[in-house]
């Protein structure tokens, strides 16, 4: 038993579809193209029949297009031409109004030697609408780096986050040890914190959070500098490339800007304000490579001696002293 053979409408068929088809007899001349290319083309079937693709669009095809239209007719090359390298070989526009500025509609060609019995060597052009992709590949791009970014950043303070802290410290002292430079590790907290919280409501607790990152991160100007949130009302930055007397100017800068906030704290044991205390860590290469738990435990050690010495003050030590080695900095 024979399957029945079906009448197929070409014209009716091509233009049912949702791409454009172009077909040129073996001198490259339109015998036919569909209501999609009308379309985007502005240009009618009637007016574009017997004439080559040249003839139809005038100066306005790229040399790579003709070129390989050209070589699928001449020596039967199947040719894909992908939106990467060839972005808009056709003048179409997805809007009436793109056409005055030529914004031509991305596109992907298929240019396809057809053998015709009868008629001889045909040529296809099959033409994808890629726009869409394009945007969607942009909105994927877009999505993907916001979220590579969330990964990074602190959702309350916009600085950075813990886990990026931790990998950038581990980083930075292998590179000081390799290069045999300093670097200095600062962290600090929010002065009676918890008395504030209880006082003016978390909600307010979190706006002098924000307020703190931001003035923080303006005295911190090397891009190399990194500020994160290391938890709670905790901050910490790392500053390679820097001795103890930048690190200890940098610190005093972010003690110093925080003040000027004026931020009332009517519950805090130091000032009629929000106050921060600071712990600075320099490593020095020459003392031997300390591991980032190390220096933080060096820095953490640091702002312990400062809030037991009265807060709002900056504290340091350097990689290698002893537990009683604290040094006082400035406090205004």
């Amino acid at each position: 038993m024979t399957a029945p053979r079906l009448k197929v409408n070409w014209p009716v068929l091509s233009d049912a579809l949702a791409l454009g088809l172009v077909l040129l007899d073996g001198r490259g001349r339109v015998l036919h193209w569909n209501a999609w290319v009308s379309r985007y083309s502005g240009i009618a079937l009637a007016d574009a029949q017997g004439l080559t693709l040249d003839q139809v669009f005038p100066g306005a095809l790229p040399a790579p297009f003709r070129t390989a239209v050209g070589n699928a007719l001449r020596h039967r090359l199947p040719i894909v031409l992908s939106n990467v390298l060839h972005r808009a070989p056709l003048p179409l526009y997805a809007r009436p109004e793109h056409r005055a500025g030529n914004q031509r509609m991305q596109q992907s060609v298929t240019i396809t030697p057809v053998a015709q019995p009868g008629v001889g060597h045909l040529c296809l052009l099959q033409i994808t609408d890629t726009s869409t992709l394009a945007t969607r590949e942009r909105v994927l791009q877009l999505r993907s780096d916001r979220l590579s970014r969330e990964a990074l950043v602190d959702g309350l303070t916009g600085i950075y986050n813990r886990k990026y802290f931790d990998d950038k410290l581990r980083a930075e002292l292998e590179r000081a040890q390799r290069s045999q430079t300093p670097v200095a590790l600062v962290m600090f907290d929010v002065d009676s914190f918890k008395p504030y919280n209880d006082t003016y409501g978390h909600p307010a607790g979190d706006r002098v959070l924000v307020a703190i990152a931001n003035a923080a991160r303006e005295q911190i100007n090397r891009a190399t500098d990194v500020l994160a949130r290391y938890g709670g009302e905790e901050f910490a930055a790392v500053l390679p490339a820097s001795d103890k007397v930048g690190a200890q100017l940098i610190a005093e800068k972010i003690r110093h800007a925080v003040e000027l906030l004026a931020i009332p704290h009517a519950a805090s044991s130091v000032a009629a304000h929000v106050t921060i205390s600071l712990g600075v860590a320099c490593h020095d290469p020459r003392d031997g490579y300390p591991g980032a738990q190390e220096l933080l435990e060096l820095a953490d050690r640091a702002l312990y001696v400062a809030k037991r010495n009265g807060r709002n003050q900056v504290r340091w030590t350097i990689s290698g002293a002893t537990p009683l080695d604290i040094f006082p900095s400035t406090r205004r």
